[in-house]
């Protein structure tokens, strides 16, 4: 009769899958941390350094230069371009694509060195590295499945960022509020989501193929974007404003 509480080739299988799994999701945290980083120093490079700025703002007319509306809209231009032509594109496009994107972004967050003190950035940072950090081990270990979690969260994203835009003609300081407050919980549920559903796929992976390595960095925007989102967010109902 066959052993079905221990059987070594289930076991074994298990095993193999269970290290895959870390190999990959530890690449993926990887790249996202070496874009987080870039983001962060060249936010603080540009934002602290009026020459720089003096590249993204027109003094004259009192609003942004050609490349300050280049680099507030090349963001969403580099997420869809890699979501859209991942499978197409070799694992380097994708890559050069991603720290391209991470450059942009940091020159695009420059300017909440303007507008926030730079104790609320570092706190606000710190805070959103917490939780973002609580919400990857919980979505890493938990052995529920957060399948229907991730689609709730992703329409409640969709119906934010309506709010967002109609606030756009609004201006109401009670809905920005709202919006912010329920950006944190959508990206710190979304998180977990992610998480748990990158380790799903490290574990049917193959290791040193070049699906894997494109799958690894599109892990890895995921959790960036999740993370910039939720710092945002956070930053927006918490941060203290220069006078």
């Amino acid at each position: 009769m066959e052993n079905k509480i221990y059987n070594p080739e289930i076991l074994g299988q298990k095993d193999v899958a269970g290290s895959m799994s870390k190999t990959f999701v530890a690449n993926v945290f990887s790249w996202m941390g070496v874009a987080l980083t870039i983001t962060a120093v060249v936010s603080y490079i540009f934002g602290t350094n009026d020459d720089y700025m003096r590249l993204l703002i027109n003094s004259e007319a009192g609003g942004l230069s050609g490349l300050g509306y280049l680099v507030m809209f090349a963001p969403i231009g580099f997420v869809l371009a890699m979501s859209l032509g991942w499978q197409r594109w070799s694992s380097s496009v994708i890559l050069t694509l991603f720290l391209s994107y991470a450059v942009v972004m940091g020159m695009s967050l420059s300017f909440i060195f303007r507008i926030y003190t730079g104790s609320s950035i570092a706190g606000t940072f710190a805070v959103s590295a917490g939780m973002f950090g609580t919400m990857a081990l919980l979505g890493y270990t938990t052995k529920t499945d957060l399948t229907k979690l991730g689609s709730l969260l992703f329409m409640a994203l969709i119906g934010i960022i309506i709010a967002s835009i109609v606030n756009m003609f609004l201006g109401s300081s009670g809905l920005d509020y709202m919006i912010s407050f329920l950006g944190v919980i959508i990206f710190t549920g979304l998180t977990a989501y992610d998480v748990q559903k990158i380790k799903r796929i490290g574990e049917g992976v193959e290791f040193g193929t070049e699906t894997t390595a494109k799958l690894a960095m599109m892990g890895a925007l995921n959790l960036y974007l999740d993370f910039i989102n939720l710092f945002l967010f956070l930053l927006r109902m918490f941060g203290g404003r220069r006078n």
